[in-house]
């Protein structure tokens, strides 16, 4: 547990859930869910990927 890097793990959990939130959004035929969760989805995985970028920069990777 010592190694983990919680930030990424929440950002994990969040895209998931936000995945998830698609397939409720398809399910229901909701086109404003849909489009919501894929915002939230394309907005935590710009996030994580920049966020990692900036840790190997660093050196924390």
């Amino acid at each position: 547990m010592k190694n983990v890097k919680w930030i990424f793990l929440i950002y994990a959990i969040i895209a998931a859930f936000s995945m998830a939130g698609i397939g409720v959004a398809i399910g229901e035929q909701s086109i404003l869910g849909f489009l919501i969760c894929i915002v939230i989805l394309i907005f935590i995985l710009g996030i994580g990927f920049k966020t990692k970028k900036k840790w190997r920069e660093e050196g924390k990777l």
